[in-house]
Parts: C-alpha cells; sequence; structure tokens
C-alpha cells in the first residue's frame, strides 16, 4: 500500500503539510474529536464508521465541515451493498409508490453465557479487550453503532429520521451490569421504529444476542418490494405490481475501474468507499455520505438509545442538515 512513513500520533500526523486527507479509523469515542482536529487542520476527512457517538459532537462535526468546506465522507458499506445501488435505483424512479416501510437489521451471531464468562476471566478478547485492558466496544450500546441498519433507509430515500421509539434489551452478562462499561449500558439487543419526514417507516434492529448474522435490509413499498439475502436462508428477490421480476442480485462491479472490480469484505463495498472518496477529492465535489447523511445516520441511533434507556418513549430526532 505505499505507506513508506509513519507518525508517531495523529496529532503529528496532521501537522505534515504534505498531507491532503487523513482516513480516520479510529476508536468510535474519538472519531469526532479526530476528524474536526484533521479539518482544524486543512485535511479532508473519510471515517469509519459511526460519525459521532452525542448529539453535541454532531453539531461540533457540522459546524467545523461548513465552516471549512473541506470534504468529509462517512464510509458506510451498506451505502454501497449490490442491493442498496438497486434499491436507491427503484426509489428514485418512484416505483416503489407513495408509502415505503422498510426493515433493517444488522446482527451478530449470540455468545453464550459461558463464553462471555470465559472472556471476562482471561480478558484476551480481541474485540472487548486489549491488553488486559476494556477496549472502547467494551458494553457499546448497540444504536450508538447504528448506520450498518439506519444507512440502508436513509442511504436509499434521502429521508431524515423525525421520530423514535425503541426498546433494549440485556442479557445476564457481567458486561452489563451497572457501572461495568463506560455507557452505563444495560443493552446488548436494540429494537427501534423511526418515522422520517416524508411519513415513511422503518424498524430497525441492532442486535448482538441473536441467533442470525449480518447486515440486511428489505423495502416494502405500495407497488414494488425488494429483499435483500439474508443469514436465514432468505433468497435475494425484486417484485412489482406482484409478480415477481427478479431473483438474481445484480452486480455492480462494473462501475469501478477495472483494477477495482475485486470481491472484498461488506458485500463488495469496500473498494466502492475508496473509489467514491478518491473521486470526491479529484472532481471536487461533496461524497455521496457527506457530513448530512453520515449525521442522518448516526444521530437518528443517538436518540433512539436515549428512547430505550425511557423504556420507548418516543422522542423527537433533531435535524443536521445545513440550514
Amino acid at each position: 500500500y505505499k505507506c513508506d512513513k509513519a507518525y508517531e500520533s495523529l496529532e503529528k500526523l496532521i501537522l505534515d503539510p504534505k498531507i491532503d486527507a487523513v482516513a480516520v479509523f479510529s476508536g468510535a469515542p474519538d472519531h469526532a474529536r479526530h476528524m474536526i482536529d484533521c479539518m482544524k487542520h486543512g485535511k479532508h476527512v473519510v471515517s469509519a464508521v459511526p460519525a459521532c457517538l452525542t448529539l453535541e459532537e454532531a453539531a461540533s462535526m457540522k459546524q467545523i465541515k461548513e465552516k471549512t468546506g473541506l470534504k468529509y465522507m462517512m464510509a458506510e458499506t451498506s451505502y454501497f451493498r449490490a442491493p442498496t445501488i438497486f434499491a436507491r435505483k427503484v426509489w428514485a424512479e418512484g416505483v416503489f409508490g407513495n408509502f415505503l416501510f422498510s426493515e433493517v437489521e444488522y446482527y451478530h451471531t449470540a455468545k453464550t453465557k459461558k463464553y462471555m464468562a470465559n472472556l471476562e476471566k482471561k480478558k484476551n478478547d480481541g474485540l472487548y479487550w486489549r491488553d488486559g485492558k476494556k477496549t472502547w466496544r467494551y458494553g457499546l450500546p448497540p444504536m450508538l453503532y447504528p448506520t450498518h441498519s439506519t444507512g440502508f433507509h436513509v442511504g436509499v430515500t434521502g429521508e431524515r429520521m423525525t421520530q423514535v421509539s425503541c426498546h433494549g434489551w440485556g442479557p445476564d452478562f457481567a458486561m452489563y451490569k451497572p457501572g461495568a462499561n463506560a455507557y452505563d449500558n444495560p443493552f446488548r439487543n436494540s429494537v427501534a421504529l423511526f418515522k422520517t419526514d416524508a411519513g415513511n417507516v422503518s424498524r430497525c434492529n441492532v442486535c448482538w444476542q441473536i441467533n442470525a448474522s449480518g447486515e440486511r435490509a428489505q423495502w416494502l413499498g405500495e407497488t414494488a418490494a425488494l429483499y435483500m439475502k439474508g443469514s436465514g436462508g432468505q433468497p435475494f428477490a425484486y417484485q412489482h405490481q406482484g409478480k415477481q421480476t427478479m431473483n438474481t442480485q445484480p452486480s455492480y462491479l462494473h462501475l469501478l475501474p477495472e483494477p477495482m472490480r475485486v470481491s472484498c469484505g461488506h458485500g463488495n463495498s469496500h473498494t466502492f468507499l475508496t473509489h467514491e472518496f478518491i473521486s470526491a477529492l479529484v472532481e471536487d465535489r461533496e461524497p455521496a455520505v457527506d457530513i448530512y447523511e453520515a449525521l442522518a445516520m448516526t444521530t437518528s441511533g443517538i436518540v433512539a438509545n436515549e428512547s430505550a434507556k425511557r423504556n420507548g418513549e418516543q422522542l423527537k430526532i433533531p435535524c443536521f442538515d445545513k440550514v
């Protein structure tokens, strides 16, 4: 990858005038701070998900982006999965009709109580522990990592979530006991119901203790329906006017430069993410998942988590779009 030069810290890297852009792939609690630091030093930013963990961070990110005019992109994989690209096309053509209901899901296969107890004992699991210390993922609320789900709706329609009611559930694991994690979070699974600014509805799941795996969506409209493949054996299917017209998932690798037309992670989305960010810089345009799309995908989950803490109370979601 020609990474010929290394820096001892981000703080040193952003002082280098030869650096035009920075990829922020640090822990989630640092994304907003690192993005802001980079932009203060004149660097464009592509960031791992989520964009931030608090509404205050969201406001600060929007402010620095608009002040500097630099490019920001969140590397949300669901946006460039083939079924999502296809759904975006169907939506743009108005084929779904006047109403759309989406079911958007991000699942991890459940861990047994024995596994989790052993994890606490050995403190050596790469996800939750590192060098005997808890990582940022330890006890992270599911809805603070929502974009693999919300991206399936926001990334297809461009709509904004305006209201949410969410419920959470947590297992009897040490990780979720009071005071055990940095977030004071008891939930390992969360299920939210969102209403959008267009009056549409999205049922959004982020569940890490469930007998399923992967990221999946289905979009159901008045006149068309699209179903992604799923870990339970659900096939890809597209139906229009009550008739199934497609059962083979399309490929969009041909949209990439030929050397990048390769299979890769998260449904072949990784090369699309790279190509989109670099293209946006070269063409001097905003990337597809820009600051406004990124915050729409992220902040809806932040408010959903607050709703879950309030036992499902319906809450309004602030909008961070450009005024």
